[in-house]
């Protein structure tokens, strides 16, 4: 395993506290909660894809060209096992990370994991001018969004212990809340994986 500095700069604790996994599509906001709410936590954090970009030396698009989605896919699901396999982190994985059946159960089994949940209108908004979106790199983004929506949103709610609407809320107003559910989720036995809890817990 590779030597990681998480981007909080805080120490991976020996103990064993919460493990927190951000689910949810790209522009969904995984890597801006997921730093703050570590901060909050005293967590350590990290983003799956930097992690990967980190060690290849080279942006996403870059590596979907070089080596397309499927050599990206298992440089992934590497990256995703050694991260869940960590102690007190709050990890932001890549939209795609749900398509495979092994991180899903990695995820689900090892943390608590948290849907963030956007409109495709929303989606729309914060990814049309991103350029590092390859798979939005096509005649008709929007369509493609829509698609990628209709496809991954039954995993992203499979896998998740609880689900979060982004909306239009800020990014301070998102964390506090999330802190809560999860907290609610903690007491309720979901973040401890009881027998019997139910996936996908719906926002109130």
């Amino acid at each position: 395993m590779q030597s990681l500095e998480s981007e909080t700069g805080a120490a991976v604790p020996a103990a064993m506290p919460e493990n927190i996994f951000l689910v949810g599509m790209m522009g969904a906001g995984k890597t801006s909660v997921g730093r703050a709410l570590a901060r909050d936590l005293g967590k350590a954090f990290f983003d799956s894809d930097h992690v990967i970009e980190a060690r290849t030396g080279v942006k996403i698009p870059i590596i979907f060209e070089l080596e397309g989605e499927a050599g990206f896919r298992a440089r992934e699901a590497s990256v995703i096992d050694e991260l869940t396999s960590m102690q007190g982190v709050v990890v932001a994985t890549g939209g795609g990370a749900v398509l495979s059946e092994a991180n899903r159960q990695a995820l689900r089994a090892r943390g608590t994991v948290v849907y963030l949940r956007a409109s495709v209108h929303e989606l729309w908004h914060r990814t049309k001018h991103d350029r590092n979106r390859p798979l939005l790199q096509t005649a008709d983004p929007l369509a493609r969004l829509t698609e990628l929506h209709a496809q991954r949103d039954a995993l992203y709610r499979a896998t998740a212990h609880v689900v979060m609407d982004t909306g239009s809320q800020s990014l301070r107003t998102l964390v506090t809340r999330l802190r809560q559910r999860l907290a609610d989720a903690d007491a309720g036995g979901i973040a401890g994986h009881a027998a019997g809890a139910q996936p996908g817990a719906q926002e109130n």
